[in-house]
């Protein structure tokens, strides 16, 4: 497996993020279902963001990372602030 590291910012404020958050919930449950989610989860310092870990076949790219993360209706919509992917090598799994 390759793994991804997909970090979101987003004003947690944002009503749009919020009438959007149940459609977000459902495409990561998607994800999780696919065997593609290791976790997922919004930041609590009142921030905003989230960090979304994905895994995806072995020799697969940002791009594919991309590609994937392209259909989150949180990114479609276009109310992110912005949306980091970094390949992620998770040397101790405990998940």
């Amino acid at each position: 497996m390759t793994y991804f590291a997909v970090l979101y910012t987003y004003n947690p404020d944002n009503e749009k993020i919020v009438d959007a958050r149940p459609a977000h919930r459902e495409f990561i449950a998607t994800l999780h279902g696919e065997g593609k989610i290791i976790g997922s989860g919004p930041f609590t310092d009142g921030n905003g963001g989230a960090l979304i870990s994905i895994q995806l076949a072995e020799g697969s790219t940002v791009a594919d990372a991309e590609a994937v993360m392209n259909n989150d209706p949180f990114y479609s919509e276009g109310l992110l602030d912005n949306r980091v992917i970094h390949t992620w090598n998770p040397v101790i799994k405990s998940f």
